[in-house]
């Protein structure tokens, strides 16, 4: 096994994590797992040593996922909700689950370029650069599309009022209106 092999090998876990996470469906996270792994070996020569491995089979893996959905779009191939659902059991740690079930679900209604961005940044911990690279797109439009998906998931589980002191005084500047002149009064006051 050369050393491309054993590199290209340390990265398969972390693919079929982000595909199963893009997909939701174990079948399709692995062919689109098989499928950029045949890539990456067929273009190994692409690949220059001393790069980050990771991106480039990132890259390849989001780039085949969406050919695929846009064939599925063209081709009018749909899957049944029903077949995308989960089946969680109840365990010891049911609260764990039903939580992990929850975030799950609000994770899968976010638009895709925000849970994109989710997936890339909080479950595979890469770097706001990394994304971009994969992405191809500006670092600034990656950490604004995963603060727009922070906040929708924080909508989504109900946890705004569990929000740090500063996030939740920029949440409420928009719907001051009327009331801003009592609270300016009321700070004058006190």
């Amino acid at each position: 096994m050369n050393d491309f092999a054993r590199l290209l090998e340390a990265e398969i876990p972390r693919l079929r994590r982000y595909a199963r996470a893009l997909t939701r469906d174990v079948t399709r996270a692995d062919d689109l797992v098989q499928s950029c792994l045949t890539r990456a070996i067929a273009k190994q020569h692409l690949w220059q040593p001393g790069t980050d491995l990771r991106a480039w089979l990132f890259t390849i893996l989001h780039n085949q996922h969406v050919n695929d959905v846009r064939r599925s779009v063209r081709e009018g191939v749909s899957v049944a909700v029903e077949e995308m659902a989960p089946v969680l059991t109840v365990h010891p740690r049911a609260m764990a689950t039903l939580e992990l079930r929850d975030l799950e679900a609000a994770i899968a209604k976010l638009p895709q370029e925000q849970r994109q961005v989710i997936l890339l940044v909080g479950l595979e911990g890469m770097r706001y650069e990394e994304v971009a690279t994969i992405l191809r797109v500006p670092v600034g439009t990656v950490r604004s599309r995963l603060s727009r998906g922070r906040d929708q998931l924080r909508r989504l589980m109900d946890m705004t009022d569990e929000l740090p002191a500063g996030a939740v005084a920029a949440d409420a500047a928009p719907r001051r209106g009327a009331n801003a002149k009592h609270t300016a009064e009321a700070r004058r006051a006190a």
